[in-house]
């Protein structure tokens, strides 16, 4: 999520909503209902209150109709005790007056209304029982009338009525209104309760079923955990702070013998008959957990189950358990006893091999010096072979004959061509000796320079009237490379003499070098000739010292040129090939691959 809120926050923050919002729905209504109840009650008190009102003002517009009729009939001259006993209700009225007058407390229009009314009554009361005591006619109508037209509350008592009355519509009007609005907040209350019992089965469901999904997800992703570690071929066990087993793969039952049985809570010395009985190994482990100590390519000698001893490498650490508060050490092991009897025998080896290195090292110093010394011993005899062969040419002068002419050429020619085998057996010695000097070299640079070589040795070597040999020359665009520039040059020298050497038959030599990038990285590099070519049944002659394929009569050379390239091409890691057709040219490609030390190292020859 944006805010960075887990599933089970959310989930939690959501609920927590949902909780508040039910509890908002509940209590909310319900005290709405409570004041709405309350207000109806006093509405309905209201209206008894109304009610008992205009009783009372009945009442008491009986109790003064009945003190008013006994006072008429008692001054006819009629007496008797009920009549005495109605005229005794006068003081009643005024009771009741009071009465009235706390029943209208709240209104002081009507409290207004009532006193005007009570002083009304004193006064009417006082005239009716002076009426009813009075015999002189004149008097008593005199009486009648100021009771009936001075103090009349007939007026009052209905106004008293018509605002009890109108008090009492608008507070049936309230009561109703109130007994609307409880059933509407009622019925809303109810339809809201509804939807968010809904709602909250909804949730519920939704919820279990994310829940379910989670339980299947976690199952899965267990029972795929499980069934990696018991596909790892390598042996793994968890321990807790007892060392005791809490989980293990099959590959651990299978080494230690317990495949089958159930070990979990065994203690780990009870395990492969005695093979973890070393206190030492135990207190390490026990370490991993208590001091958060890793434990790293610990070799350990164990005697499995088995009866063979073998060498184990143990690496261990902490880890925390998901389902679990305690830390527990996870420990994987490594049958290494292969590997170490390997390494004891490549051991072994290096060590016979740095012997035999040595040795050879000392092969190669003599084959140096042999090397110098046959160089030496045999330039001397060649000397004194030439030197005595034009001497006595010198000393014969013009009385040699033909044969003997032709036997002086032979020994001179022979010491020459000795010389030469010589000069280039010393050359490809120091080529499988030497140290490379591995250097960024120009190949475009170094061709055109041995091209530039061989066009002025074409002159040097022209013939009568002068004019060289015609070379046409095709070089592509070549690459810089990192290689030993003179044992590179040697090459070119010998590939490029050989082509225009063997294109000697043709009115017009023709020689193409080109380069190419192989996919590797490598450079593939062609020197193509129109030359006289060859059977390429005996290619494999090519590049072996001292071989040739044609005669030494046809085309001079020693036959170490090709062998010299070959083991130049050999310490750079790389290799030499030809392809040719009789008297249609060759082709001798060669691959020199990108830099790297380890194609680059000063091999043996």
């Amino acid at each position: 999520m944006a805010l960075g809120l887990s599933d089970d926050g959310w989930s939690r923050w959501r609920l927590m909503g949902l909780a508040l919002a039910a509890l908002l729905i509940i209590i909310v209504p319900a005290l709405t209902l409570q004041r709405l109840s309350t207000q109806s009650v006093e509405s309905a008190n209201w209206v008894a209150h109304t009610h008992a009102v205009g009783a009372r003002l009945y009442n008491l517009q009986a109790d003064i109709r009945d003190v008013e009729s006994a006072a008429l009939t008692l001054s006819k001259g009629i007496d008797s005790p009920a009549l005495q006993q109605r005229m005794d209700q006068a003081d009643r009225v005024t009771d009741n007056l009071r009465e009235l007058a706390g029943l209208v407390s709240d209104s002081p229009e009507q409290l207004v209304r009532i006193g005007k009314m009570e002083s009304m009554l004193e006064r009417r009361m006082a005239l009716a029982k002076e009426i009813s005591v009075s015999t002189d006619s004149p008097r008593q109508r005199e009486l009648i009338e100021q009771m009936t037209f001075e103090y009349p509350i007939r007026d009052m008592v209905v106004e008293l009525q018509q605002h009890e009355e109108a008090l009492l519509a608008e507070r049936g009007l309230q009561a109703r209104r109130q007994q609307r609005m409880s059933s509407l907040v009622s019925w809303s209350a109810l339809v809201v309760q509804l939807l968010l019992l809904a709602l909250v089965l909804w949730l519920l469901n939704r919820q279990i079923g994310s829940r379910a999904d989670a339980e299947l997800r976690l199952s899965k992703s267990t029972a795929r955990a499980n069934s990696v570690l018991q596909t790892v071929r390598e042996p793994i066990v968890l321990l807790d702070e007892k060392l005791r087993i809490v989980l293990h793969n099959n590959a651990f039952a299978e080494l230690y013998g317990v495949d089958g049985q159930d070990v979990n809570q065994r203690p780990l010395q009870e395990i492969g008959d005695g093979a973890w009985e070393d206190p030492l190994v135990r207190q390490r482990l026990a370490d991993v957990l208590l001091r958060g100590r890793e434990l790293w390519d610990y070799e350990h000698q164990q005697q499995g189950v088995d009866g063979l001893a073998r060498t184990m490498l143990i690496n261990a650490r902490r880890m925390s358990l998901p389902d679990a508060n305690d830390d527990v050490v996870l420990m994987t092991i490594s049958d290494i006893t292969l590997q170490r009897a390997v390494q004891v025998r490549v051991e072994e080896l290096n060590r016979q091999l740095e012997g035999k290195v040595e040795q050879m090292a000392d092969v190669n110093r003599e084959l140096e010096a042999f090397s110098y010394s046959v160089s030496h011993d045999l330039r001397a005899p060649l000397r004194h072979v030439a030197g005595f062969s034009d001497k006595l040419r010198r000393h014969l002068g013009e009385g040699a004959d033909e044969k003997a002419q032709h036997y002086l050429d032979v020994i001179g020619s022979s010491a020459q061509r000795m010389a030469a085998l010589i000069d280039d057996l010393l050359v490809y010695s120091r080529l499988g000796r030497g140290a490379m000097r591995l250097q960024p070299v120009d190949m475009q640079s170094l061709v055109a320079d041995t091209r530039a070589l061989l066009d002025s040795n074409l002159r040097a070597e022209a013939g009568a009237d002068g004019t060289p040999r015609e070379v046409e020359w095709h070089i592509g665009t070549l690459p810089v490379l990192v290689a030993d520039e003179n044992m590179m040059r040697q090459v070119w020298l010998n590939l490029l003499g050989n082509a225009i050497k063997y294109s000697a038959g043709r009115e017009k030599a023709v020689i193409e070098v080109s380069a190419r990038q192989l996919p590797d990285g490598s450079q593939q590099f062609s020197v193509t000739d129109n030359g006289a070519g060859f059977d390429m049944q005996y290619a494999s002659k090519l590049f072996g010292v001292f071989q040739r394929l044609h005669k030494a009569s046809e085309y001079a050379g020693t036959g170490i040129g090709l062998a010299s390239v070959r083991r130049v091409l050999t310490r750079h890691g790389g290799r030499i090939w030809a392809e040719a057709q009789v008297d249609k040219g060759a082709t001798f490609s060669f691959i020199i691959p990108p830099f790297n030390d380890a194609h680059h190292k000063d091999l043996p020859a």
